[in-house]
C-alpha cells in the first residue's frame, strides 16, 4: 500500500510563494542584520499599517511579516 507524503517546500519555493502573493502596492524592505546571520523584513500596506520581523533566515522573516499583515 503506497503512501502519498507531501514534500516540504524548499526555502526558494517558500519565498516565491510569499512574493507571488504580495500586492504590488505594498512596500517591502529586507536587511541583513550587521554582525549576525539574521534578517530583518518589514512590509507596509497602502493604508499605512507597518509590521517588522527579525528571524534567522530571510524566508522565515518574510513569512512572519506576511502572516501578520494579510
Amino acid at each position: 500500500m503506497g503512501h502519498n507524503y507531501a514534500k516540504p517546500l524548499t526555502a526558494e519555493a517558500r519565498m516565491e510563494r510569499v512574493f507571488s502573493r504580495l500586492p504590488t502596492d505594498w512596500a517591502v524592505k529586507m536587511e541583513r542584520q550587521p554582525g549576525t546571520t539574521g534578517w530583518s523584513v518589514w512590509m507596509q500596506r497602502p493604508d499605512g499599517t507597518l509590521h517588522q520581523e527579525t528571524r534567522d533566515t530571510l524566508v522565515e522573516a518574510l513569512e512572519e511579516v506576511w502572516r501578520a499583515l494579510r
